[in-house]
């Protein structure tokens, strides 16, 4: 690890902090943060697939062919690629807890509001705003980390937050099968209004919370001590020092790299919408018909994601090796994907083949997230990750829409699988050879 040792003055007098110090207030810093932190992100996952387990009762209900889900299904990534940047700029000027606490409440009155939808253009509508409301909730909870842990452990704590993401798979897949077989008609609703009203309303409470709980900076955290704020405060200034770095919006544009980045992280949507939206379908056409059956298969990605990920964010935080981590995790997404299409008639081989790619698709992301703070500080990071993170959704819009029309003109999403695949492919080759040196170099930090 990088020098971990630090001289900070508190009231009685000067401290030197070595490691194992270190690693105590880090752990302190992190059980204040992260259980609420990830709560929310479990939440904001869950809003993005909730609309795959609705499909089925929301398609006969509205009468929607699979292009038309489709587009709605990107509606909502096009309005959070509209809102992006400028959420994360005005996050920046206003504070990080004020700003993800709007983010969360008005996305969650709107997720809960498609219990009035009854027709085609109110879904698309409301599936808009729904992305216009969560812009930014993701780039400005990853730059809010940066406010609070130094580089040498943001491997281990980004796959803390992503970790959300995989339970949701694994906790909301399940529910959301009961929810939309158990539930429909009670009080006269629907099972899919039942899924958005239940994964909207908490969002609500949790935006209160975070206004009332979260510290904008570490000089307001009451928790810690003079000497821990001033040690880690001296940590992150010292570990975040990169020379040719963007330290403004058009300074990390400029930035060699972040443009790359960009298109990296938009192949990676690419897949993880492929798998997000279209996985309950898959399992349903090879055979499974209970709705509750199908919402425990499909956490099983999420499972193998969820330790993948954990395994990964330890291993690149001791290696440093960032990039060759990503690559290894695309090659393992583009097997699961070529495999899904090979095996898409037989139950058992397709969930091997999904456990396969969830545990490359949902590990890559957080992995590839430790990568854009080596070129970006300061304003250029909060607006620099919501532009990456925009590129990257736009994956998002492509995918649901290119899978839906393939399946509309061929009956089939097997070609669809196949060309994800190779997107995959494509992105580990980039992460490889593609990168600039100051992305290729390795960081031993731990």
């Amino acid at each position: 690890m990088s020098d971990l040792s630090a001289v900070a003055s508190d009231k009685s007098g000067r401290r030197e902090y070595g490691v194992d110090d270190a690693a105590a207030i880090i752990r302190k810093v992190a059980w204040r943060l992260m259980p609420l932190i990830m709560i929310c992100y479990l939440f904001a996952f869950f809003d993005r697939i909730n609309i795959s387990f609705a499909k089925f009762q929301l398609q006969s209900d509205l009468g929607l062919s699979d292009t038309a889900y489709g587009l709605g299904a990107s509606l909502f990534v096009i309005g959070y690629v509209l809102f992006e940047v400028p959420s994360n700029l005005f996050l920046y000027k206003v504070g990080a807890r004020r700003w993800i606490a709007r983010i969360m409440i008005s996305w969650g009155l709107a997720t809960a509001a498609m219990v009035f939808v009854n027709n085609e253009w109110q879904f698309y509508g409301l599936r808009f705003v729904i992305g216009a409301m969560e812009a930014g909730f993701a780039p400005g909870v990853l730059y809010y980390l940066t406010l609070w842990f130094p580089p040498s452990y943001r491997g281990r704590i980004t796959s803390m937050l992503f970790l959300a993401s995989a339970f949701s798979g694994l906790v909301g897949a399940p529910l959301a099968g009961l929810v939309i077989g158990h539930m429909n008609g009670v009080l006269g609703m629907a099972g899919w209004h039942w899924l958005f009203l239940l994964g909207g309303l908490p969002c609500v409470v949790l935006g209160i919370l975070v206004l009332k709980l979260l510290k904008d900076r570490i000089e307001d955290a009451g928790w810690l001590s003079s000497a821990e704020k001033t040690f880690l405060a001296g940590q992150i200034a010292q570990q975040s020092r990169h020379p040719n770095t963007g330290h403004s919006l058009m300074g990390a544009i400029r930035t060699p790299g972040f443009l790359t980045l960009g298109l990296v992280y938009f192949l990676i949507q690419v897949a993880s919408y492929g798998l997000n939206f279209w996985a309950p379908h898959l399992i349903r056409v090879a055979g499974t018909h209970n709705p509750t059956v199908i919402g425990l298969l499909t956490a099983v990605p999420y499972v193998c994601g969820a330790i993948c990920m954990v395994v990964v964010g330890r291993l690149s935080d001791a290696s440093g090796e960032r990039r060759k981590f990503v690559f290894g995790l695309l090659v393992m997404s583009a097997v699961g994907f070529f495999a899904a299409g090979l095996f898409d008639k037989q139950t058992g081989l397709l969930v091997v083949a999904l456990a396969v790619m969830g545990a490359g698709v949902v590990a890559s992301i957080p992995a590839f997230w430790a990568l854009p703070p080596k070129l970006l500080t300061g304003a250029g990071a909060a607006g620099g990750i919501a532009l990456i993170n925009t590129l990257g959704q736009l994956g998002g819009i492509v995918s649901p829409i290119m899978v839906g029309r393939v399946k509309d003109l061929t009956g089939s999403t097997t070609p669809a699988l196949y060309v994800i695949g190779a997107m995959c492919v494509v992105c580990a080759v980039i992460m490889l050879f593609g990168m600039p040196e100051s992305l290729r170099r390795g960081e031993r930090v731990g």
